[in-house]
């Protein structure tokens, strides 16, 4: 019986994943259907756990209920729900599952039930078979018994997630709700993001300056709003300042405030986000491109926990937690001598190093199948899936612009299959020609770049209309580029052949475009 199957797994000393993993596989082995999935109810969308006969990039999706009436007919009433085969309503997983890759699921038989955790709402575990009459009055009710063994394995990884997080932190306030929320952002089970992940609960609640550090587009900013919500300070404002877009004349005041006449146009009294921020957390992104002029007054508010407005003649006290990010070597600016090494030091108590995109592996599918359902919802489309060739080309790539490029490369290619004639009521496989991936950043099949240089571009051709501005931007663009070829993509060695400041170097790439 499929009873004597799933009970040893609920004492079994296993992973969470793995637990439920299994539960998954031994239903769909037992019922012979086509696909199974548990999602866990999130807000409003349910997000899946553990799945089998999906495609590899199902576990990244999120399924929102108002989008997709079947799972929210299943949501809403407990017991088993079966739909006819003839039913109107769309599946969520037309074009998903595995034996029918890209196929629409026309006539087939689908089944789910509602799932609780200690008498509230917790998700939802959905049958699909291809075969017409596989789930017949029978099957219906093996699910409906079989429904408390299902809960009980969720009541059992719950609590085993909870103990292992209270073992952690030694503090009970860490186990929250906030953790599914960030799962919900956090998407990844490679061992890197995992390592990650733990060390960021490691030091949450230590209160210790953070420096993340990470390329661009790594979500540098995403972690760092993880680090405030599991710290003490959570109920307290997190303050977000972008360092490189602070005017260097407005950065002191931008920080720590003015008082009234203390410039021209300083009409009142203006607290700074250091008081913003005051209880909670101030998180100084591209903290690299920080005046060295304010840089020194950072100092002195990280050293005694003070801050002295603009124009003022008295400190004030701040209780403010700083954690600070930066996609540039702060080793590399101290020796050229535009970053401060004394606060270098002070800022880097405890350095975390997010992995780029290209060392988490099978990462960069679960987000490609969370970056395909936002873009299916937001064009409204049926379905939208990627070719098996397309999801080789993903995990070949390098990323250099990381999850912020992966995210730009599906909806680009989602666009791109609009405009070239696919239907919003057909399901869109998008193929590899449409993701615009550059070749020399393609990576060998052993993991090993097929280009160690980054990949340089012809020189722009210039109209015979354009402006002088547009021509001087273009030599300009091409000149960059070129140096950075030179140098394998170091920033610091490309100013010094090309003679300018580091800082201005990364200012004038952005303003050209050739940074995120």
């Amino acid at each position: 019986m499929i009873e004597n199957m799933l009970m040893p797994d609920l004492v079994a000393d296993l992973a969470p994943a793995v637990r439920l993993q299994r539960l998954v596989a031994t239903l769909r082995s037992h019922f012979q259907c086509g696909a199974v999935a548990l999602l866990q109810l999130e807000e409003n969308h349910l997000r899946p756990v553990a799945v089998s006969g999906l495609v590899s990039d199902a576990l990244g999706r999120r399924f929102a209920l108002s989008q997709h009436p079947r799972l929210a007919a299943i949501s809403t009433r407990r017991g088993v729900t079966h739909f006819h085969q003839d039913s109107v309503l769309p599946d969520p997983y037309d074009g998903l599952i595995d034996e029918q890759v890209g196929q629409p699921l026309a006539v087939h038989d689908c089944m789910g039930c509602s799932l609780q955790f200690e008498g509230q709402p917790w998700g939802v575990l959905t049958l699909d078979a291809l075969r017409v009459g596989t789930f017949d009055a029978e099957a219906r009710l093996q699910l409906q018994q079989l429904t408390v063994l299902v809960e009980a394995a969720i009541r059992v990884t719950r609590l085993e997630a909870q103990m292992r997080a209270l073992r952690l932190t030694r503090q009970v306030e860490v186990v929250t709700s906030t953790a599914a929320r960030d799962d919900v952002e956090i998407i990844g089970q490679s061992p890197a993001i995992g390592q990650l992940l733990h060390e960021l609960d490691v030091v949450a609640d230590s209160g210790l300056p953070v420096l993340l550090l990470g390329e661009t587009g790594v979500g540098k900013e995403l972690f760092a709003h993880r680090l405030h919500r599991l710290s003490s300070r959570r109920a307290k404002p997190l303050v977000h300042v972008n360092c490189a877009a602070l005017p260097e004349a407005l950065a002191e005041s931008e920080l720590f405030g003015h008082i009234k006449g203390a410039f021209s146009g300083a009409v009142n009294d203006r607290p700074g986000r250091f008081e913003a921020a005051e209880g909670g957390t101030l998180f100084l992104d591209e903290i690299g491109e920080l005046p060295l002029a304010v840089q020194a007054k950072l100092l002195r508010t990280l050293q005694n926990g003070e801050i002295q407005r603009l124009g003022a003649d008295r400190s004030r006290r701040v209780d403010v937690r700083v954690i600070a990010a930066t996609n540039r070597s702060l080793r590399e600016l101290v020796s050229t001598g535009a970053f401060r090494a004394d606060l270098y030091h002070r800022l880097s108590v405890y350095p975390i190093a997010i992995p780029p995109l290209r060392e988490r592996g099978n990462d960069v599918l679960l987000l490609a199948g969370r970056f395909l359902e936002l873009n299916r919802a937001r064009l409204g489309l049926r379905s939208l899936r990627l070719s098996s060739e397309a999801e080789t080309a993903l995990c070949r790539y390098r990323w250099p612009g990381n999850v912020r490029e992966l995210e730009h490369a599906i909806s680009r290619a989602a666009l791109k299959a609009l405009s070239r004639g696919a239907s919003r009521t057909d399901i869109v496989t998008l193929q590899t020609d449409l993701l615009d991936l550059d070749g020399p950043e393609l990576l060998a099949a052993d993991g090993v770049a097929t280009a160690s240089e980054p990949p340089t571009r012809p020189a722009a051709a210039v109209p015979s209309s354009a402006t002088l501005r547009d021509a001087v931007n273009a030599c300009e663009r091409q000149s960059i580029i070129q140096a950075l070829a030179a140098h394998q993509g170091n920033w610091a060695q490309a100013a010094r052949q090309l003679g300018v400041n580091a800082s201005n170097l990364h200012k004038l790439a952005r303003r050209l475009g050739l940074k995120g």
